[in-house]
C-alpha cells in the first residue's frame, strides 16, 4: 500500500481517537441531529462540541447542512459506524479474555 494512504488512514484514526468523538458517532448512527441536540445529549459545552465537530468534518467523517439557524450533522459514510462497532467488539472480546484469565489464575 502507498505510504500516503497509510498516513491518511492514521489521520482519520487520530480523529476518532477521542471518547467524545466516538460518542458523537454513536449518537449520529441513527440519523442526523442538530448541534443543540448533541450538546444536550452529551452534556458538554457548545464550544467543546463545536471543536469536535470541526475536527470530524475536516477529516471527512461528518457532513453538515444548515436549515434556518440550525446546523444538522450526519455521518458521511455508514462504514464509519461499522468500523467503530467492530473496534468496540474487539475491545469487549479482549476484556472477556482478560476476565477469563483472571478466573483461571485465581483458581490456582
Amino acid at each position: 500500500m502507498d505510504r500516503r494512504l497509510y498516513e491518511m488512514q492514521a489521520i482519520v484514526c487520530a480523529a476518532l481517537g477521542n471518547a467524545k468523538r466516538i460518542q458523537i458517532i454513536d449518537l449520529l448512527q441513527a440519523g442526523e441531529k442538530t448541534a443543540g441536540t448533541l450538546v444536550n445529549e452529551m452534556g458538554i459545552s457548545k464550544a467543546n462540541l463545536s471543536q469536535h465537530l470541526q475536527v470530524m468534518k475536516s477529516k471527512g467523517l461528518l457532513l453538515s447542512r444548515r436549515e434556518g439557524v440550525s446546523i444538522f450533522y450526519r455521518i458521511s459514510n455508514p462504514k464509519i459506524v461499522a468500523a467503530c462497532q467492530l473496534m468496540r467488539a474487539v475491545l469487549l472480546e479482549q476484556l472477556e479474555d482478560m476476565s477469563k484469565l483472571r478466573e483461571e489464575y485465581s483458581e490456582l
